[in-house]
């Protein structure tokens, strides 16, 4: 696979070429875009060792941080998700089958079912969460305490804006 081009390249290239498009362009956000690009390929890949998708992830740690007894409905799981899941049934029908969730009658709406971590999900999602941690971790070392801090405060100030 060839290597991506550099930001910086990019950056580049445009003003040589498209100079009306580079007065106006935010390396920022080009920066993002690249690290949510290579954070999603790691992710990817660790998930890829557990034979799990980016939604089945989203949906265990979502179960998984909703408390005991790791039980939501399926409106609700949707709505919490970190990432999106289109096709949240066609998901939760996958996990199930794999054992990973179980769904249970909602006593509150008879025309649906909840959604419940199985203590196999559990399990899977409680190593997967320190494998991601440990190379997050790795990822950040580069930077100062306070400069993550710096970074956290930046990123907390810019996503406020979209909300």
């Amino acid at each position: 696979m060839p290597k991506q081009e550099s930001v910086d390249s990019i950056l580049q290239s445009t003003k040589i070429n498209w100079p009306e498009a580079y007065d106006h362009i935010s390396p920022s956000i080009l920066k993002l875009l690249r690290a949510h690009h290579h954070i999603r390929t790691d992710l990817e890949e660790l998930l890829g060792h557990y034979q799990i998708q980016g939604a089945d992830f989203g949906i265990l740690a979502t179960l998984r941080r909703s408390g005991e007894p790791y039980c939501l409905s399926p409106t609700t799981l949707y709505h919490s998700l970190l990432f999106s899941s289109g096709g949240l049934t066609k998901v939760l029908n996958r996990m199930k089958q794999a054992e990973l969730i179980e769904r249970l009658d909602n006593p509150d709406d008879k025309r649906s079912k909840l959604v419940k971590l199985s203590p196999m999900g559990k399990e899977l999602v409680d190593a997967i969460i320190v494998e991601i941690h440990k190379n997050e971790q790795k990822k950040l070392a580069i930077l100062s305490e306070d400069e993550i801090k710096q970074l956290d405060t930046l990123l907390s100030k810019l996503l406020l804006s979209w909300n």
